[in-house]
Parts: C-alpha cells; structure tokens; sequence
C-alpha cells in the first residue's frame, strides 16, 4: 500500500474529465467481452442441458464438374453391342444366294503413294512427215480421229513428183534403145564384122542405165505411188501430180499442223500418230523409297474420273538422276490401255505395295456391312442350319478386292462373303423399335 500510494504521490496529476472518459471506455469493453464469452459458453453447455447431440457443422458442398459422374452412379460407359440373330429357313438361305468362306491370312503390306500424270508412249509416237514437197489439196483426217496403217492422211500437189515421174520415163527409154543396141552388137560379134571391145562397152553401158531406171523406179514408190502405178507408167500422159501421205502406224491423230492450201517442204512434220493401246505414267519417287521400288515393280493406278477402277502397271524405268529442289527421281510405270480409259496428260495415283513382316486377317469386301455407324459380319451358327450372328469388327485398310480386318475374326474363321446385304436387312427388319 505504501508503495502504491507512493506511486500515485508521484504520478503526474491528469485533469478529471479525460480519467472518466477513460474509465467508462474500459467498462465497456469489459461488458462486451464478458457478453461475447456467456454466449459462447452457452453455446456449448446448451446441448448437454438440454439431452441432445450438438449439430455437425454444415459445410457448403462444392459444385462438381459437369462432366464428373456424381458418387452414387457410374462412370458413363458404351454399352456392349448384344449379339443379334438371324434364323432363315433352307429355301430363304438358297433364295438369298448365301455363301460363306473362311477368313484369309497374308502378309501385312506397306503401301507408297505418289501422284503420277498420263503421258504417251514415246516409241509408239510418230511423226509424219512427207518425203517430197508440196501444196496440200486435200486433208483426210481430223484431230483426234482412230486411223489404221496406211490410211491417207493429206494430199500433196508435187511438181517434184511429175519430175521424178519424167525422169523414170526417159531413163527407161534410154534402158530400151541401149538393150536393142546389145543385141546388133552381139550379132555383129557373131559375123566378125564387131570388136569384143565395143561389145563390152555397149553391155557397161546398157547395165548402168538399168540401174539408174531401177533407182527411179524406187524414188517413185517412196513418193507413194503404188507399184502398179509405176509398172503401168509407159507415156507421159499417166504422169500424176498428186502424192498422198498415208499413217505409218495405227492410233490416234494427236497432233495436226497441216491445212489446205499450205505449202510444206520434205521432212516438215505434218500430223502426229500415237498408239494409246499402252501409256506411260510419269511420277515423282522421293529418295526413302528408292529401296522399296525398282524396276519390274508392279503399280496400281486410280483416278478420280473412274472410282472405282483400279489398272495395274509395271515400273520401266527410274531416273538415275535426282532433282536437287525435290529431292524425288522421275519413275515410269508402263499401263495398258486398250480400252482407251486413259487419257494423255490425266492425273493418277500410283501405289506400291510391298509384304511385310506382319499377318494380317483377310475377308472379302461383301462381307462387310454398316449398321449404325458399325462395321459387322455375318457368322453361322455352329448349334443351328440357317442361323446367323451379327459381329461387330474393326476395318484396316483396303487390299483390291479385300479388306484387312483389325479384330472380330479368327483366322480361318467361316463368314458370309455373299447375301450379308440380305441378313443385314432382315436383322433390322426383325429388331424390335426403339
């Protein structure tokens, strides 16, 4: 106590209304704190009092994604496909035209594509030209038109083929008269009234003209005069002018310079000739595929003007030199064409196939049906004649007239390769509405 007075002899005086302002401040932050402490006591006490259990805390719940499956259900899953029958009778199996085989295994494949374009046969490709100059008369053929060997193609007007013509005649008359002045030689020789030596001038004489005849005459049917026409050819009144240009070889006339009234020089090319039974495809082969195709490999073509027709080609040549820019080698696939599909300058698809290491299951293409965005085959049933099971497989590529499949079949299992389009239908006729 003496202490404490002691203190507050030597504390400093403070005015009295700043000390009771200060006391009734404390007062009432005692009164709250003891209020906020009786609530919380209560809070606890209350439960027991009273009998019952004290609530569990309420805890917002979180929102779950929208995409996660809530705690009573599930995940979301496809549901597996029931296997579907179909029961046929023996004259509906034999009026549907059912067939069945057993899947296929061969070696897997590795398949190169590359773009190629149709070109023509560079030796089966000529170029007419006429042998003799002159004024065209007349045109035979168009653009684009099928001509046998032989046909005439254009008519030339020729002043150097009436010369020829008059040329033959006279060197076949000076033939005649050096012939009748052998045979009085040879006679005067017989009577002693002619030397030896005249006669062996005359008869130097009498065979270089027939030599000098000969030649005329071939010139002559070079020019396309036929050889009845130069056996007949005795006066100058059978001298014709005209020449014709005749197709060297069967094909189509795929180019044409020559018109009517133009006047064309030996050796000017008038029409082009090509054979198109069998074309080339010209295409671009990149240097990691230069192991897999060579020459002698065999090529499949398609092309966007027929779908669904696929020809069959064969490598001839590759290009021993590479494109520096590409980095690809021209290679050239030979294609039969007789049915005239291909046309020159056409674009394909080429596609080299090569086996592989692997085995891959087999079924015709037949066997295959869509049903509601699934592939599925047709099966007999091993306990029932006329029964059929649907089953779902997964497709790989196609291989002509087969399809690889992935999983589904066994190997050598036995599925329907023909009528599956009629068990498809009869399966959806007879499933029950959704």
């Amino acid at each position: 106590m003496e202490l404490q007075n002691e203190a507050v002899v030597h504390e400093p005086p403070r005015p009295r209304g700043k000390r009771r302002r200060l006391g009734r401040g404390l007062m009432r932050v005692v009164a709250a704190l003891g209020l906020v402490a009786v609530g919380a006591l209560g809070a606890i006490l209350a439960p027991r009092y009273l009998g019952g259990a004290p609530p569990a805390p309420v805890a917002p719940a979180p929102t779950p994604p929208v995409s996660a499956p809530s705690a009573s259900e599930p995940p979301a899953v496809s549901a597996p496909v029931a296997t579907a029958e179909v029961v046929l009778s023996p004259e509906a199996v034999s009026r549907a035209g059912i067939k069945t085989a057993p899947a296929a295994v061969v070696a897997s494949q590795t398949a190169i594509q590359l773009p190629g374009t149709v070109m023509a046969d560079a030796y089966r490709e000529v170029k007419v030209v006429p042998i003799v100059g002159g004024i065209v008369t007349k045109v035979h053929v168009e653009l684009g038109a099928a001509v046998k060997r032989g046909v005439p193609l254009a008519t030339l007007f020729s002043p150097e083929l009436a010369e020829a013509q008059t040329k033959y005649l006279s060197m076949r008359a000076m033939l005649v008269a050096d012939h009748q002045k052998l045979q009085r030689t040879q006679q005067l020789v017989a009577i002693g009234a002619a030397s030896r030596q005249e006669l062996e001038d005359v008869t130097a004489l009498h065979a270089s003209h027939a030599t000098e005849v000969e030649a005329a005459r071939q010139r002559l049917l070079l020019l396309g005069l036929s050889r009845v026409h130069v056996e007949a050819l005795t006066n100058p009144s059978q001298i014709v002018s005209d020449v014709t240009v005749p197709a060297p070889i069967a094909g189509v006339i795929t180019g044409r310079s020559a018109n009517l009234g133009q006047v064309v020089s030996m050796g000017q090319e008038l029409f082009v000739v090509t054979d198109l039974s069998q074309v080339w495809v010209i295409g671009d082969l990149y240097e990691q595929d230069f192991q897999t195709v060579h020459v002698g490999s065999e090529a499949a073509l398609t092309t966007p003007a027929y779908p669904t027709l696929t020809l069959r080609g064969r490598v001839t040549y590759i290009d021993p030199r590479v494109d520096p820019q590409t980095r690809t080698a021209k290679v050239r696939v030979e294609v039969p064409n007789t049915a005239g599909r291909l046309r020159l300058g056409m674009y394909v698809t080429l596609a080299f196939t090569t086996p592989g290491s692997e085995r891959t299951v087999v079924i015709p293409r037949g066997a295959v049906q869509t049903i509601s965005e699934r592939q599925v085959v047709f099966v007999p049933a091993p306990d029932e004649e006329g029964k059929f099971l649907s089953r779902s497989v997964q497709v790989g590529p196609f291989r002509g007239d087969l399809v690889t499949i992935r999983s589904g079949v066994q190997p050598g299992e036995v599925v329907v390769t023909e009528g599956s389009f009629f068990l498809r239908a009869e399966m959806l006729r007879n499933a029950p509405a959704s």
